[in-house]
């Protein structure tokens, strides 16, 4: 089993009110998921209402990692915000197909994608797929 590098991420704003996480590594159990959750509460308690999670460097994704993207996804709409997936290919892209998550969270090929459809600074929201 390949074990892939530790987590890290990049933040980047692509558009007014959009940010995006640039992922690279893996997310699993433990300290990975943990980053994952942090970095996205302290968008929020910065009144960041966008997300876009860029998971074109992640090579490995488990059960957790899965779970963390959806409790940030139930975050982030409690507060009237939105979460977005970019860049998933390979295994990633089949363990989100898999467990459905696809049904739930937007996934685009790429940030630039994730981001067309997002209103800049709060002009109403219209994401949601559950």
């Amino acid at each position: 089993m390949v074990i892939g590098l530790p987590l890290e991420i990049k933040k980047k704003e692509i558009k007014p009110s959009v940010m995006v996480l640039e992922m690279t590594g893996r997310i699993t159990m433990g300290q990975d998921c943990r980053q994952v959750e942090q970095e996205v509460e302290r968008l929020i308690a910065q009144n960041q209402k966008d997300i876009i999670l860029d998971l074109t460097g992640i090579s490995l994704v488990d059960s957790t990692g899965i779970g963390q993207i959806v409790k940030c996804l139930c975050k982030l709409r409690t507060t009237g915000g939105s979460l977005r997936l970019a860049g998933l290919k390979g295994m990633v892209a089949g363990v989100f197909k898999i467990t459905k998550v696809d049904q739930v969270i937007g996934i685009y090929p790429t940030a630039v994608e994730a981001a067309a459809g997002l209103p800049n600074q709060g002009q109403g929201r219209g994401d949601s797929k559950i």
